[in-house]
Protein backbone atom coordinates (compact mmCIF):
# COMPACT_ATOMS: atom_id res chain seq x y z
CA UNK A 1 0.00 0.00 0.00
CA UNK A 2 1.69 3.20 -1.05
CA UNK A 3 0.71 6.78 0.84
CA UNK A 4 1.38 9.93 -0.02
CA UNK A 5 2.00 12.90 2.58
CA UNK A 6 -1.21 15.44 2.10
CA UNK A 7 -0.33 18.16 0.26
CA UNK A 8 -1.64 21.88 0.84
CA UNK A 9 -2.92 24.51 -1.97
CA UNK A 10 -1.22 27.28 -2.51
CA UNK A 11 -4.33 29.61 -1.50
CA UNK A 12 -4.36 27.61 1.73
CA UNK A 13 -0.71 28.71 1.88
CA UNK A 14 -1.39 31.95 1.27
CA UNK A 15 -4.15 32.05 3.48
CA UNK A 16 -2.35 30.83 6.25
CA UNK A 17 0.87 33.10 5.64
CA UNK A 18 -1.72 36.29 5.56
CA UNK A 19 -3.81 35.39 9.00
CA UNK A 20 -0.49 34.27 10.84
CA UNK A 21 0.86 37.77 9.62
CA UNK A 22 -2.03 39.97 10.72
CA UNK A 23 -2.07 38.22 14.10
CA UNK A 24 0.98 39.37 14.83
CA UNK A 25 0.85 42.91 13.65
CA UNK A 26 -2.23 42.68 15.97
CA UNK A 27 0.07 41.53 18.64
CA UNK A 28 2.75 44.17 17.79
CA UNK A 29 0.21 47.15 17.68
CA UNK A 30 -1.58 46.01 20.82
CA UNK A 31 1.52 45.57 22.75
CA UNK A 32 3.21 48.76 21.40
CA UNK A 33 -0.35 50.31 23.11
CA UNK A 34 -0.37 48.56 26.04
CA UNK A 35 3.20 48.39 27.20
CA UNK A 36 2.79 52.34 28.33
CA UNK A 37 -0.59 51.51 30.26
CA UNK A 38 1.45 48.76 32.11
CA UNK A 39 4.66 50.17 32.72
CA UNK A 40 3.06 53.75 33.64
CA UNK A 41 3.71 55.34 37.08
CA UNK A 42 0.46 56.46 38.78
CA UNK A 43 -0.20 59.99 38.03
CA UNK A 44 0.17 62.55 40.75
CA UNK A 45 -2.74 62.64 43.21
CA UNK A 46 -5.31 65.68 42.84
CA UNK A 47 -4.19 67.09 46.61
CA UNK A 48 -0.59 66.76 44.78
CA UNK A 49 -1.45 68.31 41.96
CA UNK A 50 -3.06 71.30 43.72
CA UNK A 51 -0.34 71.92 46.24
CA UNK A 52 2.09 71.85 42.56
CA UNK A 53 -0.32 74.38 41.48
CA UNK A 54 0.16 77.00 43.42
CA UNK A 55 1.79 80.15 42.29
CA UNK A 56 0.84 79.14 38.91
CA UNK A 57 1.55 82.26 36.44
CA UNK A 58 -0.71 81.06 33.27
CA UNK A 59 -3.39 78.23 32.21
CA UNK A 60 -4.55 76.48 29.13
CA UNK A 61 -6.91 73.60 27.85
CA UNK A 62 -5.75 70.52 26.20
CA UNK A 63 -8.75 69.67 24.14
CA UNK A 64 -9.97 66.09 22.13
CA UNK A 65 -10.89 68.65 19.09
CA UNK A 66 -7.93 69.87 17.42
CA UNK A 67 -6.80 69.01 13.81
CA UNK A 68 -4.38 66.45 14.19
CA UNK A 69 -5.86 65.37 17.30
CA UNK A 70 -7.62 61.58 17.03
CA UNK A 71 -9.82 58.55 18.85
CA UNK A 72 -6.25 57.10 19.46
CA UNK A 73 -3.79 60.99 20.15
CA UNK A 74 -5.64 63.19 22.17
CA UNK A 75 -5.66 64.87 25.45
CA UNK A 76 -8.24 67.17 27.63
CA UNK A 77 -7.52 68.77 30.38
CA UNK A 78 -6.06 71.92 32.40
CA UNK A 79 -2.44 72.63 32.40
CA UNK A 80 -0.61 75.04 34.51
CA UNK A 81 2.44 76.92 34.30
CA UNK A 82 4.40 78.19 37.14
CA UNK A 83 8.12 79.60 37.05
CA UNK A 84 9.08 75.88 38.70
CA UNK A 85 7.13 73.34 36.52
CA UNK A 86 3.96 72.34 34.62
CA UNK A 87 1.37 70.70 36.16
CA UNK A 88 -1.62 69.15 34.49
CA UNK A 89 -5.08 67.80 35.16
CA UNK A 90 -6.88 65.24 32.96
CA UNK A 91 -6.36 62.59 30.74
CA UNK A 92 -3.93 61.24 27.82
CA UNK A 93 -4.30 59.41 25.07
CA UNK A 94 -1.86 56.35 26.19
CA UNK A 95 1.05 55.95 24.46
CA UNK A 96 5.15 55.75 24.53
CA UNK A 97 7.97 58.01 24.45
CA UNK A 98 5.62 61.24 25.58
CA UNK A 99 7.56 64.23 25.73
CA UNK A 100 6.45 67.80 26.34
CA UNK A 101 7.65 71.14 24.95
CA UNK A 102 7.30 74.76 25.56
CA UNK A 103 6.57 76.46 22.15
CA UNK A 104 6.29 80.31 20.93
CA UNK A 105 3.07 79.70 18.56
CA UNK A 106 0.51 77.28 19.12
CA UNK A 107 0.31 73.98 16.75
CA UNK A 108 -1.80 71.71 16.23
CA UNK A 109 -0.22 69.70 13.41
CA UNK A 110 2.12 67.35 12.90
CA UNK A 111 3.19 69.76 10.30
CA UNK A 112 3.16 72.90 12.70
CA UNK A 113 5.30 70.89 15.51
CA UNK A 114 7.88 69.96 13.27
CA UNK A 115 8.32 73.29 11.06
CA UNK A 116 8.82 75.30 14.79
CA UNK A 117 10.52 72.24 16.66
CA UNK A 118 13.63 74.19 16.44
CA UNK A 119 12.39 76.90 18.53
CA UNK A 120 10.75 75.03 21.16
CA UNK A 121 11.84 73.87 24.44
CA UNK A 122 11.93 70.38 25.19
CA UNK A 123 10.60 70.47 29.07
CA UNK A 124 10.75 66.83 29.77
CA UNK A 125 8.81 63.71 29.48
CA UNK A 126 5.30 62.48 30.32
CA UNK A 127 5.21 59.35 32.04
CA UNK A 128 1.60 59.27 33.06
CA UNK A 129 -1.48 59.25 31.75
CA UNK A 130 -3.68 60.69 33.96
CA UNK A 131 -2.26 64.22 35.52
CA UNK A 132 1.16 65.14 35.45
CA UNK A 133 3.84 67.31 36.87
CA UNK A 134 7.00 68.54 34.87
CA UNK A 135 9.85 70.42 36.34
CA UNK A 136 10.54 73.28 34.10
CA UNK A 137 14.57 73.24 33.18
CA UNK A 138 17.02 75.49 35.28
CA UNK A 139 16.96 78.67 33.34
CA UNK A 140 13.67 78.09 31.68
CA UNK A 141 10.89 81.06 31.45
CA UNK A 142 8.10 80.09 30.62
CA UNK A 143 6.58 83.94 29.08
CA UNK A 144 9.15 83.28 25.83
CA UNK A 145 6.17 81.01 24.97
CA UNK A 146 2.88 80.76 24.94
CA UNK A 147 1.88 76.75 24.40
CA UNK A 148 2.76 73.71 25.81
CA UNK A 149 2.70 70.68 23.59
CA UNK A 150 2.43 66.52 24.25
CA UNK A 151 4.65 65.00 21.13
CA UNK A 152 4.90 61.65 20.57
CA UNK A 153 9.16 61.19 20.04
CA UNK A 154 9.16 57.64 18.48
CA UNK A 155 6.64 57.87 16.51
CA UNK A 156 5.90 61.49 15.47
CA UNK A 157 2.69 62.13 16.33
CA UNK A 158 0.95 65.35 17.73
CA UNK A 159 -0.80 64.31 20.80
CA UNK A 160 -2.20 67.56 22.22
CA UNK A 161 -1.47 71.65 22.75
CA UNK A 162 -2.85 73.96 24.83
CA UNK A 163 -2.49 77.77 24.64
CA UNK A 164 -1.43 79.34 27.98
CA UNK A 165 -0.84 82.93 26.92
CA UNK A 166 -1.46 85.32 24.15
CA UNK A 167 1.71 86.24 21.64
CA UNK A 168 2.62 89.83 22.46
Amino acid sequence: MITTAPTFSSRRTVLLLASHTLALLVGVGAGIYALPILTAPPGPSAEQVAKASVGAMYSGEFRRDLKDSDPLHWGEGTVIVSPQQIVFTGRLAPGPDYKLYLSPEFVETEVDFNRLKSTMLRVGDVKTFENFIVPLPAGADPSRYTSVIVWCETFGQFISAAQYRTPG
